[in-house]
């Protein structure tokens, strides 16, 4: 169950998302707004963000309507006869790449574009714009569209394809637990098979002493009832133990010996000896008898690392080693590293009996299974460019199992290996995906701020026809003050500047309008003094 927290972080982190995403578009039409001559507030500052603020949140569910609204408040820009820029370009740019992102079908994409494109045309030929407005609306806002969506839809394939991987790579993960879970329940089925054959055999030879005791001539007749009473319990639960076992056991099971009659690990070294493996094994401690299962165990042990050897390094050479120590016993096979050039032997190299079973991974998965049911430990690791296998039992099976070394997690306990990989690649990804777009993003802010700057410049020194024309030849500095711009304008060509004035004159220029794309008609005021004695107008 989620906490509050976690309900509260899920259902504000869009929200938040949102609010940040319209900051940025917010923070810069102010700056724009600031930086204009005359603005308007209502038209260029306030209608412009709120239309944004209901964008950014549809963009959510419906992108192609945000991407339409923020053309919309781009192309009211076109109104502007001073200047063809619209601060919330970058705005427009934003929603197309999420649109891109969110959107699964290029084709109504493709209608929003062609019906944006021709609602901006048509408004050029209704206010009656000029060149430049034209060039805006057929260049600047359709790449400002078309490009960020190219880049979203392609960044989403890219998404696609890594999940489908990762998806690919999860399922092939769980397949191989399965697997392994399979090797361990068919070990788990060994062993109850075992069970049977070492438990039935005690319980059939306590039936035969009491059938035997029933034949007793100082046995009264109620110790004889008794005795047959017994004997046919025992013979009840050894019928009912042979037959839940064998619900249990599969056709490979049925091939196997019993637990009473497997074979000493000695007969098994030297036929494996015969095959043409090379193996020496050898005994430490005293020789004592086992309880069948961890008899087994070992046998199983020593088969297994056979198997393995013989399978994955053939022609190597392999020792076995079995220490019979105070209560337990260890078992430990080592195999060198396969030659390069495998070596001929008189017979073919052929594995252990019933080594067919379970191989590798899978076998090494069902023995720790046993080893770990018998209260063991098993480790299995490469030693010296070869192979290692210990294994410790002890004499008598415990309650308690300890978890062998090197023995997989459970599913509950540990995080899923490519869950673990997705985030370390997602994590590498993000970095190198910032250190590509550092270099490009760091070239468009600085070019943004320059443009930005001059923008700035050029805009307010704009003088306005209306205040030009009131000024007149004699007024005082401070009286023509009052309907100057800010700042005069510094970037007068030198043939401007070459054109002749009235000697001893202290001459001023400003822009005639705001337009940013087009050379204007500066206007030149000549002082003489403190007072106004010329202005001209000269063409840009």
């Amino acid at each position: 169950m989620r906490t509050w927290g976690a309900a509260a972080a899920a259902g504000w982190g869009p929200t938040a998302r949102d609010a940040a995403l319209w900051a940025g578009m917010a923070g810069v039409g102010v700056f724009a707004h600031r930086e204009q001559a005359y603005p308007s507030p209502v038209l260029q500052l306030v209608l412009p963000l709120l239309v944004l603020g209901v964008a950014v949140p549809a963009g959510r569910t419906r992108p192609g309507v945000a991407v339409f609204l923020a053309n919309a408040v781009v192309a009211s820009g076109l109104a502007d006869p001073t200047t063809t820029t619209s601060p919330y370009l970058a705005a427009s740019a934003v929603l197309s790449y999420l649109l891109g992102l969110r959107a699964d079908r290029p084709a109504p994409a493709l209608l929003l574009f062609g019906a944006c494109a021709a609602a901006d045309l048509a408004l050029c030929a209704v206010l009656g714009v000029g060149a430049v407005h034209w060039f805006y609306a057929l260049s600047y806002i359709p790449a400002a569209l078309l490009l960020p969506w190219l880049a979203g839809r392609y960044r989403r394939a890219r998404l696609t394809l890594v999940h489908e991987g990762w998806q690919r790579a999860h399922d092939l993960e769980l397949r191989q637990r399965s697997v392994a879970e399979q090797a361990r329940l068919r070990e788990r089925t060994r062993i109850a098979a075992d069970m049977h054959d070492s438990l039935g055999h005690e319980l059939s030879l306590i039936a035969l002493r009491a059938g035997a005791l029933e034949l007793s001539p100082t046995l009264t007749g109620q110790d004889r009832e008794d005795l047959a009473v017994l004997r046919a319990a025992v013979s009840d639960a050894v019928g009912h133990l042979r037959d839940t076992i064998g619900v249990l056991r599969d056709g490979s099971e049925r091939q196997e010996p019993s637990a009473s009659s497997v074979e000493p690990v000695e007969e098994l070294v030297a036929r494996t000896r015969e095959s043409g493996v090379t193996v020496h094994l050898r005994r430490e401690g005293t020789d004592r008898a086992l309880p069948p299962l961890v008899d087994r165990g070992a046998y199983r042990v020593v088969q297994e690392s056979l198997t393995n050897a013989i399978k994955h390094a053939p022609g190597s050479t392999v020792r076995v080693s079995i220490a019979r120590q105070e209560d337990r016993t260890e078992i430990r096979v080592t195999n060198s590293a396969a030659p390069t050039v495998r070596p001929v032997t008189a017979e073919p190299t052929v594995p252990p009996p019933g080594a067919g079973r379970a191989t590798g991974h899978r076998g090494l998965t069902g023995l720790r299974e046993r080893v770990r049911l018998l209260g063991g430990t098993l480790h299995a690791a490469p030693r010296e460019g070869g192979f290692e296998v210990l294994a410790t039992l002890p004499d008598q099976v415990g309650p308690k199992h300890p978890r062998s070394t090197g023995e997989p997690r459970e599913e509950a306990e540990v995080a899923s290996e490519s869950a673990l990989r997705l985030t370390a690649v997602r994590r590498s990804t993000g970095r190198r995906f910032a250190a590509a777009l550092a270099a490009p993003v760091g070239l468009g802010l600085v070019t943004l701020v320059s443009g930005a700057y001059l923008a700035q410049q050029l805009t307010t020194c704009v003088l306005r026809p209306v205040d030009f024309a009131a000024l007149r030849p004699g007024q005082d500095r401070g009286e023509v003050a009052r309907l100057l711009p800010e700042r005069q304008f510094r970037y007068v060509p030198d043939a401007v500047r070459a054109l002749p004035a009235l000697p001893g004159t202290d001459c001023a220029y400003y822009r005639s309008n705001g337009n940013l794309l087009d050379q204007v008609d500066l206007y030149r005021l000549c002082y003489e003094g403190s007072r106004l004695v010329a202005k001209d107008v000269l063409p840009g």
